[in-house]
């Protein structure tokens, strides 16, 4: 990551819970309870800290454990709001509940140009991703009002034009034809051993697959949906725009090879 671009990964001792009380829960595998947008976790103690957190998954949490700001939270809670909390300054809660899932967003998009200009095959469309790269960290400092009238999604749909492009000029690199499953539906699909080198991945429903020893080098999965997807022994060296919301969300083993960038899950087995 670019020493001048914000943290790009949660430093949840710096934030004011913000995954607990901005976003919704919706009862479900997840979930245990249903809780509104707005509204704090039963969970959550007074200190900003979560009275579950090293239970999360048996006290049906698990959604907790797979979600990642990208670093938002932070950003959020000591620049947009100088270290201004929500129960201290209780006329922050509005602005603030409403900045964090943008500035997620933001933070999300940092970590895919940056992770492409890390990418040598990518090299014609680095200066086009280094002015991108430049104008969303400039958001990132905005206040909250300018926050709550930004377009992102128009901000998300011109850079991942340049994602698009990212990807193409990666793959064109591996030999032999690659597949397409861009937005397939391969829920519960029987993919164990498959090769999909440099295939196109990219929003793509992989919920519950089977990828075991799956070759998933330098493939595309920008996007895709990888919830309990068996990836043990796969191996996801090279993977682009791979993250580890992705990876916390699957299930692996000691032989599933990872970027080094990211981290093993500690539910791993």
């Amino acid at each position: 990551m670019s020493h001048s671009l914000p943290l790009l990964q949660a430093d949840c001792a710096n934030c004011f819970a913000l995954c607990c009380v901005a976003l919704p829960f919706a009862k479900s595998t997840d979930f245990a309870v249903n809780k509104p947008a707005g509204t704090p976790c039963k969970n959550l103690r007074q200190d900003f800290r979560c009275g579950i957190h090293t239970r999360l998954r048996d006290q049906g949490f698990q959604g907790c454990t797979v979600f990642d700001c990208f670093g938002a939270g932070q950003q959020v809670s000591q620049v947009t709001f100088g270290g201004r909390d929500w129960r201290t300054h209780p006329e922050t809660r509005g602005a603030m509940f409403d900045a964090f899932p943008v500035m997620r967003q933001l933070h999300e998009l940092l970590f895919y140009v940056d992770q492409a200009l890390g990418l040598p095959d990518a090299a014609p469309v680095h200066p086009e991703l280094r002015r991108a790269l430049a104008e969303t960290e400039e958001w990132t400092r905005a206040d909250a009002a300018a926050l709550a009238g930004l377009d992102v999604t128009a901000l998300r749909g011109r850079i991942n034009t340049l994602l698009l492009k990212t990807s193409e000029l990666v793959r064109a690199k591996v030999p032999g034809r690659k597949k397409n499953h861009r937005g397939a539906d391969l829920m519960g699909a029987r993919l164990s051993g498959a090769n999909l080198r440099g295939a196109n991945l990219r929003g793509a429903y992989l919920i519950a697959a089977d990828l075991s020893r799956a070759d998933l080098r330098t493939a595309d999965l920008i996007g895709a949906d990888l919830r309990d997807a068996n990836l043990r022994g796969a191996d996801l060296r090279g993977a682009v725009f791979l993250t580890q919301p992705q990876l916390n969300a699957a299930h692996g083993d000691p032989k599933t090879h990872i970027p080094a960038t990211l981290t093993r899950p500690t539910h791993w087995t």
